[in-house]
């Protein structure tokens, strides 16, 4: 006789298909990997009606009539709780600015409920002391009322330790799904410094993430080639920084790449990936260089050194930025290369990340 499988609802994500971010791409292959095993719920954010699918994945999805991000994503968050609450099996919740509503829910059901934990959001400085507060908050609700507690990085297993005395599982992000891809002839006229050497960054254009330490040690070093990837336009931030530096010749500041395709083959022909967040856990972004086999230089974060298991490369300000890309010899970049990958076939494989995640579903 066949068990009846569980119902898993997965909360706070744009939903699938998946087009950027972490736990969007976590939810994709999780689903996908998973189908034959549960019975996957995922909510959506507000999406057109001739774009609405029933299913992906083998997922049923279900849309709400709110962004997931942005000034509406909390009461997104928090309905799609309330709605799957007392219907599911599992809520896998990305995420914890929607938790202010889990003490109400407890009083009524205890729902199995797992939280990713997703970072020290309140520590970031794009958001206002209110925000930060508020962030601060209910990350302190959703590792008080949660069942289980995902964090990507140790960094954050330790934090939720002396903080709040809870233990917490270490599910990190996979990065496999990256691709080898050649130079095409195409792609060579629309990039120039793809005859080149070159270091290449990923990253939101926000302060946390040091695009300004990036761009003052590169200007600085004229025969050093960056291409710097980021949502220029989002926020003063990118926006001031770009006009700043938009006349040099060494610099390539390119806007979001959301074609998996053509940032593969950016990625994949540049000599170095130099990796400047400072909150993130375990960045998709980093885990998918290491992946491609990139030698790392990263900024010098507790949880970059967790990431990397403490063999990449590391700067804390410009000047030791400028220093490490000046001096690195070939060989030391190989040695880093080769390193980088075996850490990521290690760790940082979809295919382990669902093996997780379906462990915790099935506790």
């Amino acid at each position: 006789m066949q068990l009846k499988k569980k119902k898993i609802a997965i909360i706070g994500t744009n939903g699938l298909p998946a087009n950027y971010g972490g736990f969007e791409t976590m939810t994709n292959y999780l689903t996908k990997q998973k189908n034959q095993e549960f019975d996957f719920f995922v909510f959506c954010g507000k999406t057109p009606g001739n774009k609405k699918r029933k299913s992906y994945n083998g997922a049923n999805l279900i849309y709400l009539p709110f962004n997931a991000n942005g000034s509406q994503s909390i009461i997104y968050d928090v309905i799609s709780i309330i709605k799957s609450w007392f219907k599911y099996d599992v809520l896998l919740i990305l995420g914890t600015p929607g938790c202010v509503i889990l003490p109400v829910l407890n009083l009524f059901k205890k729902t199995k409920t797992i939280i990713n934990f997703g970072g020290l959001e309140w520590k970031r400085d794009k958001w206002s002391f209110l925000i930060r507060k508020y962030l601060k908050f209910t990350e302190s609700l959703a590792i008080k009322y949660s069942t289980h507690i995902v964090a990507d990085n140790q960094y954050f297993c330790n934090y939720i330790q002396s903080e709040y005395g809870r233990n917490s599982e270490l599910i990190e992000y996979g990065g496999d799904h990256v691709s080898k891809l050649p130079i095409t002839s195409e792609l060579m006229n629309e990039y120039s410094f793809l005859g080149k050497e070159y270091a290449i960054s990923v990253s939101r254009a926000q302060p946390d993430n040091n695009l300004h330490v990036l761009l003052e040690a590169y200007s600085k070093t004229p025969n050093k080639v960056l291409v710097l990837v980021s949502n220029w336009g989002k926020f003063e931030y990118g926006i001031s920084l770009k006009k700043k530096y938009a006349n040099y010749s060494n610099l390539f500041l390119l806007d979001a790449i959301y074609d998996l395709k053509i940032l593969d083959v950016l990625r994949n022909n540049a000599k170095v990936y130099v990796h400047s967040h400072t909150y993130c856990g375990t960045a998709p972004s980093l885990v998918e260089a290491m992946n491609l086999g990139l030698p790392i230089i990263s900024f010098k974060v507790q949880t970059n050194l967790e990431t990397t298991e403490e063999k990449a490369l590391f700067f804390s300000d410009s000047d030791s930025l400028i220093s490490l890309i000046n001096n690195v010899s070939r060989d030391e970049l190989k040695m880093l290369s080769n390193q980088m990958q075996e850490i990521a076939e290690k760790r940082y494989t979809w295919d382990r990340i669902s093996n997780k995640y379906a462990k915790l579903f099935n506790l």
